[in-house]
């Protein structure tokens, strides 16, 4: 029982607020952001929190939500000020028109990487090809090329065991039996001369850009799928290394950094032809495509 002189202190409760009221007050709270969030992630994380999407936030948008919605939307807000990204607030990311499974154990799929499923859909392959990711991370490239290419057998390596869980994860829900997993750091232990194809999206930023690069990324997605050890290009160029082990007439491709195709292009040795260099949406040159002659 109370004492009249020592009452018990409770939390005020959370004020009952619409939907309205919370996303205006959220998107003010963004647009103030040091990293200055896009206005529209504020429907996007009540729809998330909700199992609303984005139209019925807007329909539904006099609606009050409880004290525990509420003041769960507010810790969300809160996280995405603070600079975590919104694709591991809402546990997703779509990449070629699927989505995809994200969290802090793997790099953000970005739509540069669609450029090299492209580029891989333009080759002349083998009607049932097999294929090896290296570095699948996420599982986005093995996933989607299993899908594109529906008679090929697709094959998806990382030296990250969370990832590979995750990357697993994501194939048993889009493309249940079609892609095989192995723990591996890049090349080793592959037998790459088998496949018809290999692609990788690898690490390849120098630990010294790390300043030029948006606080959202390096505090909060892994380091190991960011940045490449000793130089920026030191893992692509082991990668066009192993590329000499393909069979005739078999395909790499590769994603590359920013400024990073002249000199992995003098790089490549006899044997191997560049194919194309696919630019992305701002005109850089972004994916290597090989072929072993």
């Amino acid at each position: 029982m109370e004492s009249p002189e020592h009452p018990t202190k409770h939390a005020p409760a959370t004020p009952a607020a619409t939907a309205r009221a919370l996303i205006a007050a959220a998107r003010a709270e963004l647009l103030a952001a040091p990293h200055r969030p896009a206005a529209r992630e504020a429907t996007l994380l009540l729809g998330h929190l909700l199992g609303w999407s984005e139209a019925q936030v807007v329909a539904r948008d006099e609606t009050v939500l409880s004290p525990s919605e509420t003041e769960a939307f507010h810790r969300l807000i809160a996280r995405r000020v603070a600079g975590e990204p919104v694709a591991y607030l809402l546990g997703a990311r779509e990449f070629f028109g699927r989505r995809f499974t994200v969290d802090d154990r793997v790099l953000i799929p970005r739509p540069e990487t669609e450029h090299l499923v492209e580029a891989v859909l333009d080759l002349p392959l083998p009607a049932a090809p097999r294929v090896l990711d290296i570095g699948t991370g996420s599982g986005c490239l093995a996933v989607t090329l299993a899908l594109e290419l529906p008679a090929s057998r697709v094959f998806a390596s990382d030296v990250s065991t969370g990832a590979l869980a995750l990357a697993h994860a994501n194939a048993a829900r889009l493309a249940p039996g079609r892609v095989g997993f192995i723990a591996a750091d890049l090349d080793t232990a592959m037998a790459i001369e088998d496949f018809d194809l290999v692609v990788s999206n690898p690490p390849y930023i120098g630990r010294e850009e790390a300043g030029d690069l948006s606080p959202e990324v390096v505090a909060f997605e892994p380091w190991s799928a960011l940045f490449s050890p000793q130089e920026s290009d030191t893992i692509l160029r082991r990668l066009l290394a192993a590329a000499l082990r393909l069979r005739a007439g078999a395909f790499m491709a590769l994603e590359l950094g920013f400024g990073q195709a002249p000199g992995l292009a003098e790089a490549v040795a006899p044997g191997l032809l560049i194919r194309e260099l696919r630019r992305d949406y701002a005109g850089i040159p972004r994916v290597m495509v090989l072929e072993r002659r």
